[in-house]
């Protein structure tokens, strides 16, 4: 198996108040004094290969989504607050990207030719933050800091602390717009990397998602998007309830057909289905693309799947510990 971070041995902790002793992460002795990131994009070094660096097998990926998502959980449990749902129905999903698909260097994060990934739906930023310390951005022990004053590690994404991430994610329905911006500069620039960009299926509730989707298939005179692929995170929750009540999206692939995409329907926990529809993306000529990937809000963990409570509600101590077992 290719090399990525190392496992760290979890130290046994027992937060205060707590009757139990959980195996997640204990806070360790990290003094951060968090340093904005370079706006420039470093210059490439010639050793850098053109494919992914890890390039793991279907059967190593199943591995490491099961290793994001006890990340998801300790990190979360720790934090006391946080958004596990939507975590981890995108775990899969950004388990392909980082560990099989995106072109990235973890020792050079500001890599000009680096595939982009970006966030929509901010919120899931613990999966993202568990994908970039395995993957070796930052210590995987720096993710016990989630959500704490002075981490780097925050609620939502911020591109300027946090080594890997793009876009500084809040309010919802803003990533595919930033996307596009990206995509087009690739072709202003002559520039071969792609663009990546996760949303919630209730982003696509929000006009501002449509209004982007419109301009993405509308720049053809000389900047064809396609270099751009959305993913939208479709499983059926938000914060409030069911999609389908709250705003019905159906048929929500023949939406993105009527304003110019190329669509690909997925099972969003299927690998083989992912990984074949971000290689049938780079094929696609002219148009952008975007994968409906059919996920389940709390994808692992069983009293959270389809469970609109753990949208955005930290697992007490005895659900942390139960939760971790079903994904040991």
């Amino acid at each position: 198996m290719p090399s990525h971070t190392p496992d760290i041995e979890y130290a046994p902790y027992k937060p205060e108040g707590s009757p139990l002793t959980l195996d997640i992460v204990s806070p360790p002795e990290l003094q951060y004094s968090p340093q904005p990131m370079p706006n420039h994009s470093e210059v490439s070094p010639e050793s850098i290969s053109p494919r992914n660096k890890f390039n793991l097998s279907t059967a190593e990926l199943t591995e490491m989504a099961k290793k994001l998502r006890r990340h998801v959980i300790t990190m979360i449990a720790t934090a006391g607050s946080g958004h596990p749902g939507g975590s981890l129905s995108a775990a899969d999903i950004i388990t392909a990207l980082y560990f099989k698909i995106l072109r990235h260097n973890p020792e050079n994060p500001q890599w000009s030719d680096r595939d982009r990934f970006i966030l929509s739906k901010g919120h899931a930023a613990p999966i993202l933050y568990a994908a970039l310390a395995e993957a070796g951005y930052f210590p995987v022990a720096e993710l016990a800091t989630l959500r704490k004053l002075d981490s780097r590690l925050q609620g939502h994404t911020d591109r300027k602390f946090t080594p890997g991430v793009e876009m500084s994610a809040g309010s919802l329905g803003m990533g595919l717009s930033f996307a596009i911006g990206i995509a087009l500069a690739a072709k202003l620039d002559s520039k071969t990397y792609r663009t990546y960009v996760l949303l919630s299926d209730g982003e696509c509730e929000e006009g501002q998602t449509w209004e982007a989707a419109l301009s993405a298939a509308h720049f053809k005179a000389h900047s064809k998007l396609d270099n751009l692929t959305a993913v939208v995170d479709c499983n059926g929750m938000q914060l409030s309830g069911r999609t389908c009540d709250i705003m019905n999206l159906e048929p929500l692939t023949r939406k993105w057909q009527a304003f110019g995409w190329h669509t690909i329907d997925i099972d969003g926990h299927d690998f083989d289905q992912i990984l074949s529809a971000y290689q049938g993306a780079e094929k696609i000529q002219n148009k952008p693309t975007v994968i409906i990937a059919r996920t389940i809000k709390g994808k692992g963990v069983s009293f959270m799947e389809n469970n609109v409570v753990f949208h955005g509600k930290a697992p007490t101590w005895e659900e942390a510990e139960r939760a971790l077992k079903e994904l040991e």
